[in-house]
């Protein structure tokens, strides 16, 4: 073996031995919640840190699904919110990224860039109008007034966008030629070919979708539409903090998103993986 290769082969170990402890260093927050989540109150704040219990306690965990206020309906709150703007989210992005990328009209790119620009507004801005606009409608109080901004995703089109512009013009000109239109070039050719992209975005949309806290706090008053955010506002009592309830509802809580991604890393790594469009 070459000198230079001891060299290239030594950075890349040094690089991988970096990232594992930088990996290690990111999970702890993340060990640290599991193991307080079985802890007794008095060893939440033990020093050094005590990692494994004297004895586990998993009432904390019951009490999160059979408690009074049961995390089963912040689940399915969530849950219906996330999935249902999820979906609509990926297809609308889609299809709003198919005509900016492939039907040339005239404005195209400035009103594309127009509507990039929308994304230095921030979120809090737009509370007051929003509130306004959904009281007018009446969905304030209902699951409608976070599922329907959700299925608006300037980020999805951007993305998405940047996909199709890299899969070659002549795919769907070949398919004009054979006489297929927009509709049947889209969904035949150009959506299965950005799986990667949009599982990408989908895993990205649903934990922001999941992990909402000020949307469902301004436009949801109702405690029976609450979801898995506001219900963990249950454990922040009067004079304390119950921290192992709240860290039993966090490890609940993460779940899905774990899920979530397991099932569409496949996607994310083949996108990463694939620098061109196979033939």
């Amino acid at each position: 073996m070459k000198i230079g290769d001891l060299s290239i082969s030594w950075k890349k170990s040094a690089a991988t031995l970096i990232m594992f402890a930088l990996g290690l260093l990111m999970i702890v927050p993340f060990l640290w919640m599991l193991s307080t989540s079985i802890k007794s109150p008095s060893e939440v704040f033990v020093y050094p840190i005590r990692w494994i219990p004297e004895h586990a306690e998993w009432k904390h965990h019951v009490k999160v699904w059979t408690g009074e206020q049961s995390f089963v309906t912040y689940y399915a709150n969530s849950l219906k919110i996330s999935i249902t703007s999820v979906l609509g989210a990926a297809f609308l992005s889609s299809l709003a990224a198919y005509g900016f990328s492939r039907i040339e009209f005239k404005g195209r790119d400035g009103l594309f860039l127009l509507y990039l620009s929308m994304m230095m507004i921030p979120p809090q801005v737009l509370f007051v109008p929003k509130f306004i606009m959904f009281d007018w409608a009446g969905i304030y109080n209902t699951h409608w007034a976070l599922i329907l901004p959700g299925l608006i995703s300037i980020f999805g089109v951007f993305i998405m966008r940047q996909f199709f512009m890299a899969i070659p013009k002549e795919i769907t000109e070949a398919a004009f030629i054979d006489g297929a239109g927009h509709v049947r070039s889209f969904f035949q050719l150009i959506l299965p070919l950005a799986k990667p992209a949009l599982a990408t975005f989908m895993i990205i949309d649903f934990s922001w979708s999941w992990n909402d806290y000020e949307n469902a706090l301004v436009f949801l008053t109702d405690s029976r539409l609450y979801t898995v955010p506001l219900g963990m506002q249950n454990f922040i009592l009067e004079f304390n903090i119950d921290y192992n309830g709240m860290m039993a509802a966090a490890t609940a809580g993460i779940i899905p998103m774990l899920i979530v991604f397991v099932l569409g890393q496949r996607f994310i790594i083949e996108g990463i993986s694939n620098t061109s469009v196979k033939g």
